[in-house]
């Protein structure tokens, strides 16, 4: 069988495989995922808008495609790459196969790829732009549109909801708003478990606004692209810290970090996946986390801004968790609503509860 599609990197390599999926070709920013499982969870994803997803775990696709599994409403990345894809699922679940989901939105995926080789070049490179294309165009056409192709910088605007919506459950025992810049759909439903009814409310919502809806705190939600991009949130932050309990998760980490006056940064290959080894520094438990980021928590920067570190990653010594006592305010950058991941730090919403029944006091 003749390989009908490839990969050109910005550096110059490619990587050969089968399409299947969308056909299109497009140029995106190439990442990898470390997870065993959640594939469905993982495209349905807007954290992954503008990615190309290489997913390390060699075989996708055979449990198929559920409905009642997805994130959002979206398809998020621009591309899946995996190694090998089942067109025949065993899930007396699945409505259709991966292939069929990811043709319905337009997405193309390749198989066939050496995908071991493509993870170790991401991880001693970095994550780099990327071609998605047909197997016959030549590498100097494909380097020439990789350069031409602009960087976007409007990924929340894009993926965040356009108007106020809501979410209740029954005996509400609190009111948060949250703001979209991506959410995932588990976080609303872990807030509703916690007896919160939730008001989602679009990224660009003013302080006012917010504060008008009364809530008993606030969730500042995961979503993709570079931190700096939404100055909007930023400054509904600095308005909002130390008037309502605050929490973050993700790209909420990172704004709230960025509202107190610290920096960020972006890291060589992010960390995505299901199974990071995460510190919690007040109790020293070790939490394995569901992560899905590209950028960090400068910690030299966090002096002197309120805010002090409360988790740290096992495994290269960054900032997971940051917090401010005082405001009722903390973040982490992993995901503890999981879907797809392990479920160890799913007390974290529980925290979230006593703070705002503090802030009620």
């Amino acid at each position: 069988m003749t390989y009908d599609r490839k990969l050109i990197l910005e550096d110059g390599s490619e990587y050969y495989g089968y399409g299947f999926g969308g056909t299109e070709s497009k140029v995106c920013e190439i990442v990898f995922n470390t997870s065993m499982t959640g594939y469905q969870e993982i495209v349905s994803d807007p954290s992954y808008t503008d990615q190309a997803v290489v997913m390390s775990y060699p075989l996708i696709g055979n449990y198929g495609i559920c409905d009642e599994d997805f994130e959002s409403r979206m398809i998020a990345p621009d591309a899946l790459i995996v190694r090998e894809v089942n067109e025949n699922p065993s899930n007396f679940r699945f409505t259709r196969t991966l292939s069929e989901l990811l043709e319905e939105a337009g997405v193309p995926g390749i198989s066939g790829v050496d995908t071991r080789k493509l993870v170790r070049s991401i991880r001693d490179l970095g994550a780099r732009r990327v071609l998605i294309t047909d197997a016959k165009r030549s590498l100097e056409e494909g380097l020439m549109l990789i350069q031409r192709t602009p960087v976007p910088h409007d990924a929340v605007k894009r993926v965040s909801c356009a108007k106020r919506w809501y979410s209740r459950t029954s005996n509400p025992l609190f009111h948060v708003v949250a703001v979209d810049c991506g959410m995932k759909s588990n976080i609303v439903r872990e807030l509703n478990r916690n007896k919160c009814n939730v008001t989602i409310v679009p990224y660009n919502t003013g302080s006012e606004e917010i504060l008008s809806l009364k809530p008993d705190g606030v969730f500042i939600s995961n979503g993709p692209g570079d931190p700096t991009d939404v100055p909007e949130v930023i400054e509904t932050l600095k308005e909002l810290k130390g008037k309502v309990p605050i929490f973050g998760i993700c790209l909420g980490h990172q704004l709230l970090s960025l509202a107190y006056g610290a920096k960020t940064y972006k890291l060589k290959f992010g960390h995505r996946g299901g199974n990071h080894p995460v510190r919690d520094l007040a109790t020293g438990k070790l939490e394995i986390t569901s992560q899905n980021h590209s950028y960090a928590v400068d910690e030299k920067s966090l002096e002197g801004t309120g805010l002090s570190v409360s988790h740290i990653n096992v495994l290269d010594g960054t900032v997971e968790g940051v917090c401010c006592e005082k405001d009722r305010a903390f973040s982490v950058q992993y995901h503890p609503e999981s879907a797809p991941g392990p479920m160890d730090s799913a007390a974290l919403f529980e925290r979230f509860i006593e703070n705002m029944k503090g802030g009620r006091s």
